[in-house]
Order: C-alpha cells, then structure tokens, then sequence
C-alpha cells in the first residue's frame, strides 16, 4: 500500500478517534449550565471529564500535525480559506480551558456561573465548527488551480453546511449526556437521561436532514462504502436511543460513539482520494498525490507513528481506567 493511502486512512483514524472523545467532552460542556441545578452538581460534571478532556484535545493537534506533516499543501490551503471559522473555533477553546481552570478561584456564585458559561460557549462553538467544516470539505470550497482558497468566509456558509454543523452539535451534546450517565450517580442520572431522550430526537432529525442534504449536494453516495457507513450511522444512532429508554447506559454510549465513528468513516472514504474538494474545477482538488510531501518525509513519519502512537494509546487507555468510576460529591475537594 502507498504511504499517501497510509497517511490519508491515519489522518481518518486521529480525526475519527476525536470526534470520538472530545465529542462527549463538548456534550457534557454544553449540558453543564442546564442539567446541574446547584455548585455540587456542575462540580460533578465538571470532574466527569477533567480527568481526560485535555487528552481528548490531543487528538486534534495530533490530526493538524500530521495533515500538516503528509499533506502540507492541504495545511495549507485549508488554514487560510478557513482561516476566520478556525481562529474562532481557537478562540474558544481557550476560553473553555481557562475556565475549567479558573471556575474554583472564586466561591462567588455569579463569578462560578460566568464561568459555567464560558464553558458552555468554548463547547458548543467548536460542535457547530467542525459540522460546518466537514461538510464543506465534501460538498467543496472554490479553490482555484494555484491550490489556493478563492472565496470568503461566507461562502464555507450554506443550508447544507448550517445543517451539518447542528447535526454536529446536537449528536455530539447527546453523545456527551450519556457519557454522563456513566459518570454521575443518584437523581443526577435521571435527570440526564431525561434531557437524553429530548436532545436523541432533535439529534436524530438534524442527522437525518443532513444525511438527505448529502446526498443532493454531495457526490458521497457515489462511493458505496461512504453510503454504507453513513447509513450504518443512523442504524446505530438509532439503536443507541432504544437502548438509552432501556436504560442500558454502557451499551447506548457505545452505540452512538459508533455512529460518530461511521459517520467519520462515510465522509473520509467519500472524499478518497480527495482531501479537499474544489466547487470551482474538481480538476483543481486537492488530493493524496497532488497535496503529499515527499516519500522520504512519509518515510519518517511512518516510523515515527508506529513508534509512538501505541504509547499514547497506552497512556490514554491507563488514564481511563484510573478514572473509571462514578464522581459524587464526596469525591470533591473543598
């Protein structure tokens, strides 16, 4: 196999393996004002994921480098044509860990709630971002034959994208709401699970309307395997809601982390061997062989990867286990 087919399924996997996590992080960041009814109980949330959320960002440098590293024209032009949408999406991000950070400097109740709030923007600003992103990379930016973007920050808006970066959003706020029904205990996991049910129905419509949307604006479902995948999404989004009303939480978890997963999967094999699509000429996409570095470069990287890659893997998978089970109150430094 080439090392550019090597390289494009690794950047699927790093991105794959955050929207995964980092998914449930934005989810249980956007729940955070509204299902925690007291300072105990946002305290809760918050623990549920301060164990992990900034490994889960690692992920997305990791994907970013190794785009930048494989596929540097890709970088590239992507940075800049994105350049408004990524620096709000950088933005935000920051806002978010600072307030994980500085939330407990202060017992005031209204400085605390500023700050619930802060994380609640730092979550649900990046969830919209990267719908509207991945849509628009199928559907396609005017890049002209230079490999540069050609358009506006307006022109990565439209119905289609607007309707993938909610989709995006609300599977992510679901995903992150039974996330927490593994970590908290009580009365909390009813309430949880109640705003499960309301948010898997809105998420469930958004997906369904994006899924249409791509296929009258894309030309994914020309690959069988992306139509395959994106299907298999809604199937198991879908299995995932029954078994939230079985209140089979472990198992409703892994279902909709596998919708992601497929979903994941559909828009990277329905882009192969593209990476970024030009609505202008699809002559002028940016590919795995026209935006690649050299072979000595892919070389390098390779060895590097599967050298370390399983030890982060190690790490991460150690630290979930260390911090596997519920958080109660108790569990609170005072």
């Amino acid at each position: 196999m080439e090392l550019t087919i090597i390289w494009f399924v690794l950047v699927g996997v790093l991105f794959t393996g955050f929207f995964f996590l980092e998914g449930f992080d934005y989810g249980v960041g956007m729940l955070l004002p509204f299902v925690g009814k007291n300072d105990v109980e946002r305290r809760i949330i918050i623990n549920s994921i301060g164990p992990v959320w900034d490994g889960n960002e690692v992920w997305m440098i990791t994907a970013g480098g190794a785009l930048f590293a494989a596929f540097p024209h890709v970088y590239a032009t992507m940075f800049s044509g994105f350049y408004l949408a990524l620096f709000l999406m950088l933005m935000a991000l920051i806002v978010r860990a600072v307030a994980f950070e500085f939330r407990s400097k202060d017992e005031s109740p209204v400085w605390r709630s500023t700050w619930d709030w802060m994380i609640f923007i730092g979550s649900a600003v990046p969830a919209l971002l990267w719908g509207v992103a991945v849509t628009n990379l199928i559907k396609g930016v005017p890049i002209n034959e230079k490999m540069q973007y050609a358009g506006t920050f307006f022109d990565l808006l439209s119905p289609y994208t607007l309707v993938g970066g909610v989709a995006f959003l609300l599977v992510f706020l679901f995903h992150g709401a039974l996330f927490l029904t593994l970590k908290v205990q009580g009365e909390l996991i009813e309430r949880v699970r109640q705003v499960a049910t309301k948010v898997g129905v809105l998420a469930a419509i958004a997906f369904l309307a994006m899924v249409g949307l791509t296929y009258i604006n894309t030309d994914l479902f020309n690959s069988s395997l992306a139509g395959i995948a994106l299907w298999g999404a809604v199937v198991v989004f879908v299995v995932s809601y029954g078994l939230l009303w079985a209140k089979k939480f472990n198992w409703a978890f892994a279902m909709s982390g596998l919708a992601i997963v497929f979903t994941t999967a559909a828009f990277f094999s329905g882009l192969f061997p593209r990476l970024m699509v030009s609505s202008l000429n699809s002559a002028w996409s940016l590919t795995i062989y026209n935006a690649s570095s050299s072979a000595y470069t892919l070389k390098i990287m390779t060895f590097a990867a599967v050298l370390l890659v399983p030890i982060v893997l190690l790490y991460q998978g150690w630290t979930y286990w260390v911090f596997r089970k519920r958080v109660s109150a108790k569990d609170l430094e005072y």
